[in-house]
């Protein structure tokens, strides 16, 4: 792509970013759209107009609204996990202005002062294909010139600026989880364990009774009581019927009241077939078979729920203590001498708990996890060179959209005891796939197979092959962030695509409020997707940060307006379907330390072929990184992997009412 035609990339998608953004703050200033573009805090029970939320006037209005709220304002909104998600794009783009403000005045000129590209094209016809933009990139320095010492330093520049900031971030963020876990307002996880792999009880003995005089010989002193995980399936089934019957009866009801009228004040009573999609079998007034049905499954359920308690006791449990300290220290305890058994670790919020998958054994845990990365393995390899090669590329587009859904299937299918653990092990997986497929597998110039085979039959070659494949795409780089930018965040802001389904459905589809309000539920932020998704831009930028350094003005910008994007819909349209604590954190500083490693080994390589006698030099970069991250685990991460002590000992508020405690874990189905 020559100069020209990434100018006129750019500036169309800024223009298209300008056109959003209008459309956004017109269409945010109806009140009829106050639920798609204000959900948050109707949710909350305030007025999307009031105060700092007031109808925006100026195009601009929302920065400034963005900008002016606090950090407490965002977890009020959003949630610690919401704050945390912020974080993270304020510490990536900390890092790429600091490296930025060294690089782009440093080896701007030293590149674009040089004449390598001009000789190579005298020498080889074939190789003058080279822009503007490659002219102020490290390929138009000599090979062995001196002038890659500049390039050389600027790696370690990059390399212990992201450890500062990543280390000053990892304490900030450690000091929020805490100040969030030691909150005087008690939550029901901080007062219960989660138990799993109960051993088989005494003949005679139920699980429950010997879950309880096992703990209670344990912690005599703290033991409130057990609530044995069961199994729900049959109950959850009449539930759901009943839940179902309710829905349709609310519907027919609405329907009927809609059919009175002046002329006809009796109106018209829905009707419906009772076979299958209600096309065939006996047609039956709804209203009347609708409340029958709900009248029939009532003690049917409660019958169901009296069996269940007693006769479908699971090897899993939660425990219940009567203090915040006592659950945190129970948690951090090994309570067996055989440690296959009796596994404790810190209860979920009740919300976020996995039941089905609690009462999963260890050894079918470890065997499912085994599983499911091996067909994660061979999704890489072999279902997106199939669909590559041989199907249409909507099918492929069709694949890849569907693609984080089917990892989290994959994630819970692990034996994961919480949602938000399965959500960062799909993000997990999701990184590393976008990473693999499309910064690498675009880099190497070919599919990913052949990528992939190339590198298992030459291990050695993986540097210099990425070193030398970097350079010739990082105008398509360019345009790529930018489109996610400004494109990306266009939409975001906008909401158009929420806005058109959600006016369809109540049209066509929604007869009650509660139908309603189900069309314009926002969802949250979608962490399993967005993260990975930024995970990536941040490879790239790293990446590119010493070749081609004009790719960080880019990357700052997405991080920036990614931050002010994603703080606006923190505070107006996203509500948290959990809290974690920011349990994100760790996660994200893996990733950004596996990405700063794919950064200096491929300028390794780079270096390397630009036959620079001092290239060696860069080596000590990797195990440097390797001993940073493995003092970062040890300085912070057992905060988040456990409560301190001295967190969960702060004074509470008042002393919790414990049944309530208990209850808010009774699963609703």
């Amino acid at each position: 792509m020559d100069l020209s035609s990434f100018l006129t990339s750019l500036a169309t998608s800024f223009v298209i970013f300008v056109v959003l953004m209008l459309v956004f703050v017109w269409l945010s200033r109806k009140p009829e759209n106050a639920v798609v573009y204000y959900p948050n805090p109707i949710l909350r029970g305030s007025d999307p107009w009031d105060g700092a939320r007031r109808r925006t006037r100026s195009p601009v209005g929302w920065i400034a609204e963005a900008f002016s709220a606090s950090e407490a304002d965002v977890v009020a909104a959003g949630g610690v996990d919401a704050v945390v998600y912020l974080i993270f794009l304020a510490t990536v783009m900390g890092i790429l202005v600091f490296s930025g403000i060294v690089l782009l005045p440093a080896l701007l000129p030293v590149a674009g002062t040089d004449h390598a590209l001009v000789d190579a094209s005298k020498n080889n016809k074939t190789a003058g294909n080279f822009t503007s933009i490659d002219k102020l990139a490290m390929g138009n320095v000599k090979n062995g010139s001196q002038r890659l010492w500049a390039f050389l330093l600027g790696v370690y520049w990059v390399s212990f600026v992201t450890y500062y900031i990543l280390w000053r971030t990892y304490k900030h963020v450690s000091n929020l989880r805490a100040a969030a876990k030691s909150s005087p307002d008690a939550k029901p996880e901080e007062f219960a364990i989660l138990v799993r792999d109960v051993p088989k009880p005494s003949p005679g003995q139920s699980i429950k009774d010997h879950v309880d005089s096992y703990f209670k010989a344990l912690h005599p002193e703290t033991f409130y009581r057990s609530m044995v995980v069961t199994d729900n399936k049959e109950a959850n089934k009449i539930w759901k019927e009943i839940e179902a019957n309710k829905k349709k009866l609310a519907r027919a009801e609405a329907v009927y009241a809609e059919s009175k009228s002046t002329s006809r004040p009796d109106g018209t009573r829905p009707t419906h077939r009772t076979g299958c999609l209600g096309l065939v079998g006996e047609k039956v007034d709804t209203i009347n078979y609708c409340n029958e049905k709900i009248n029939e499954l009532l003690p049917k359920l409660e019958a169901e729920q009296k069996i269940t308690l007693r006769e479908k006791q699971q090897s899993a449990a939660i425990i219940f203590f009567n203090s915040r300290p006592a659950a945190a220290s129970a948690s951090q305890t090994i309570h067996a001498q055989n440690t296959n058994t009796w596994a404790v670790l810190e209860a979920p919020e009740p919300r976020q708990v996995l039941w089905t998958n609690l009462p999963k054994k260890l050894y079918e845990r470890q065997l499912r996890q085994a599983v499911v990365y091996v067909i994660i393995v061979a999704d890489q390899i072999e279902i997106k060179t199939v669909l590559e090669a041989y199907l249409p590329q909507i099918v492929l587009i069709v694949f890849l959209a569907l693609l984080p859904m089917f990892l989290m299937i994959l994630s819970k299918a692990e034996g994961l005891a919480s949602e938000s653990h399965a959500v960062r092990a799909a993000a997990g997986k999701y990184f590393y796939f976008v990473v693999f497929n499309v910064f690498i597998g675009v880099t190497l110039a070919g599919t990913l197979f052949s990528s992939l085979k190339s590198i298992l039959n030459h291990p050695t070659q993986i540097v210099p092959l990425l070193g030398r494949s970097l350079p010739g795409n990082a105008t398509f780089f360019l345009t790529f962030v930018a489109l996610k930018f400004f494109v990306g965040y266009g939409l975001e802001l906008s909401r158009l695509v929420p806005l058109i389904i959600f006016n369809l459905k109540k049209k066509f589809l929604c007869k009650t409020e509660a139908e309603v309000k189900e069309a314009w539920a926002p969802g949250d932020l979608g962490y399993a997707t967005r993260v990975p998704n930024d995970m990536l831009i941040m490879t790239i930028v790293l990446c590119y940060s010493v070749i081609a350094p004009l790719i960080i003005p880019f990357g700052v910008v997405y991080f920036g307006l990614g931050w002010l994007v994603a703080r606006n819909q923190v505070l107006r349209v996203y509500v948290p379907s959990y809290e974690s604590n920011g349990r994100m954190w760790p996660h994200m500083h893996t990733r950004i330390i596996a990405a700063l490693l794919v950064y200096q080994i491929t300028m390794l390589g780079f270096i390397i072929l630009k036959e620079f006698c001092y290239a060696p030099f860069l080596i000590p970069l990797i195990p440097i990184t390797f001993i940073y991250a493995f003092i970062c685990k040890n300085r912070f991460y057992l905060a988040f992997a456990h409560t301190p002590l001295e967190v969960a000992s702060r004074e509470i508020k008042e002393t919790p009412n414990m049944e309530s405690i208990y209850t808010a874990f009774i699963p609703l189905a």
